[in-house]
């Protein structure tokens, strides 16, 4: 499966983004998440969905403000951001995981989000 986000942008701090991911296939049995990637940091993963329950699961970091959702009939997975830090600056990649972990399969190309 191939994936590519959209959404990046540059804002201001306490501004609002939403990522999409657009999957090429069928997603309805994958376990999906957003990674991102700071300047000079590891990867991380912010957010993921699980397949079937559609339980979420966030990094104590964006807690509170990011929504992760993801829409089967569109084979497309929302990152909703909220209340942006400077902190979250970073390329923000989408995923296609091993169910029940961090572990990914598919990675996305990524998209830029720049918060000043």
């Amino acid at each position: 499966v191939q994936l590519v986000e959209s959404g990046g942008d540059s804002v201001e701090a306490g501004g609002s983004l939403t990522l999409s991911c657009k999957a090429s296939g069928d997603i309805s049995n994958y376990c999906m998440g957003w990674f991102r990637q700071a300047p000079g940091k590891e990867r991380e993963g912010v957010a993921r969905i699980a397949t079937g329950s559609g339980n979420t699961y966030y990094a104590d970091s964006v807690k509170g403000r990011f929504t992760i959702s993801q829409d089967n009939a569109k084979n497309t997975v929302y990152l909703q951001m909220n209340s942006l830090k400077p902190e979250d600056t970073g390329i923000y990649y989408c995923a296609v995981r091993v169910c029940g972990s961090w572990s990914v399969r598919y990675w996305g190309q990524g998209t830029q989000v720049t918060v000043s």
